[in-house]
């Protein structure tokens, strides 16, 4: 049975435009429209960015299934302005959805029959939040900016104001704003990472920096340690390095941190004497402090190739991102992004014990910006944007050659399983 599954929004018309290349779906079978008569079944929402005539605008899919074979049906999707992000806590049937062009956070609920539909407080308005009043005016970067502890405690974490923002998505309340000191670097922007971790009642959050002006990488790493049990929140930083933005944590309860492929990239491109090193770092979460003995060179790792980004794997191990040239070559004068966007950094898994790294032949190269998401306790999608960033594929890392489950137009940068 196929019934329209979303609430009908006006489009854009270069949006409208862009669209047109995903039409044509037509059987059951291709649809990834949720069932009304399927009650019990998952329901997954992914959010894509679409991007026209230097205008973003937001699409809000539901999908009951993550094996499609054709892409994304946009057409009946809720449309957010500007860059849209989701999260929420997985299978609760709550998407928390905020946008680039505000500092609103939206709150919608996922109905018996499988469409959402905006939720409303106790006195029947709207259910939203504003961070405005803690100095947020735009709320942007990923959808692991927002950590949530329960269902009455979540975080959002924000460069542009430089605040940890406590919540209440049950109240939909502000209950504090906390300030982080020593995010500003004179010269530099920040960044924060795309997926945070989590050990006992800390949440690590790495942190980038890069010159405002220019092409390079700033000589600091740092994290952002926030206590759930005592809603405090500081920055610890290290010189050795730079870009430190991947986080992941090893079988020693330690978590380890990396330069991410951008990072890479431009010591690739701009060279040692200007870039520093891509490193791999250890920081103890009980001290809070960094390992002062503890120092990888990543290329070292696999071979002297550029090496970037660490992704969290299976059994005591993770996933740096390599360059690969022998099917890529970095151009004289290409822009770093360039190449930490090709499609030629494959996988090589890390033993977090051993710190021996080697090359996943089964996997393909993909794009060096990679996001993990969940979608059963056995099984983990990656982000692959492709088609000059104007698609994101979603491909199955935990099968044995990393298949693409399905596809959409535009950039995802949020995924959550509702149901």
């Amino acid at each position: 049975m196929k019934l329209g599954s979303f609430l009908p929004f006006s489009r854009i018309a270069a949006a409208a435009l862009a669209l047109a290349l995903f039409s044509g779906c037509g059987d059951d079978d291709k649809d990834p429209t949720p069932d009304p008569d399927i009650e019990d079944g998952p329901v997954y929402a992914a959010i894509t960015q679409v991007s026209a005539d230097g205008e973003s605008q937001s699409y809000i899919v539901l999908t009951d299934k993550v094996d499609v074979t054709t892409p994304l049906v946009l057409d009946n999707a809720i449309e957010v302005p500007g860059r849209a992000l989701g999260s929420g806590i997985a299978k609760n049937g709550l998407l928390y959805v905020s946008s680039s062009e505000g500092a609103v956070v939206t709150r919608y609920k996922l109905t018996a029959n499988g469409t959402l539909e905006k939720d409303k407080d106790s006195q029947g308005r709207d259910a939203e939040v504003s961070f405005q009043g803690s100095g947020v005016s735009s709320i942007g970067e990923y959808q692991h900016q927002f950590q949530y502890v329960s269902e009455t405690k979540a975080y959002y974490i924000d460069g542009r104001s430089g605040k940890v923002i406590v919540w209440n998505p049950t109240a939909m309340t502000v209950t504090n704003a906390i300030t982080l000191n020593g995010l500003t670097v004179e010269g530099a922007l920040s960044t924060f990472a795309t997926m945070p971790v989590r050990v006992g009642t800390k949440i690590i959050i790495p942190i980038g920096w890069r010159p405002s002006a220019g092409i390079g990488i700033t000589k600091q790493a740092g994290v952002v340690v926030v206590d759930t049990a005592t809603d405090t929140a500081k920055i610890v930083t290290d010189n050795r390095c730079g870009y430190v933005r991947d986080g992941v944590v090893g079988p020693d309860g330690l978590v380890y941190l990396a330069t991410e492929a951008y990072g890479a990239a431009v010591y690739r491109t701009a060279g040692a004497e200007t870039t520093p090193v891509p490193c791999l770092l250890r920081f103890n979460t009980q001290t809070e402090t960094y390992d002062p003995d503890f120092f990888r060179d990543l290329g070292d790792l696999t071979n002297g190739n550029a090496t970037g980004s660490l992704l969290r794997g299976p059994n005591g191990t993770a996933y740096l991102r390599v360059l690969d040239e022998t099917s890529y070559t970095v151009a004289p004068g290409v822009h770093p992004r360039a190449v930490a966007s090709a499609s030629a950094w494959r996988f090589w898994q890390l033993n977090l014990s051993t710190f021996v790294a080697t090359q996943i032949t089964t996997l393909p190269a993909s794009t060096g910006s990679t996001f993990l998401y969940d979608v059963t306790d056995s099984r983990t999608l990656f982000t692959e944007f492709t088609n000059n960033s104007s698609v994101t594929n979603f491909r199955d890392l935990t099968s044995q050659n990393g298949a693409v489950a399905f596809s959409t137009q535009g950039l995802v940068f949020s995924f959550l399983q509702l149901r």
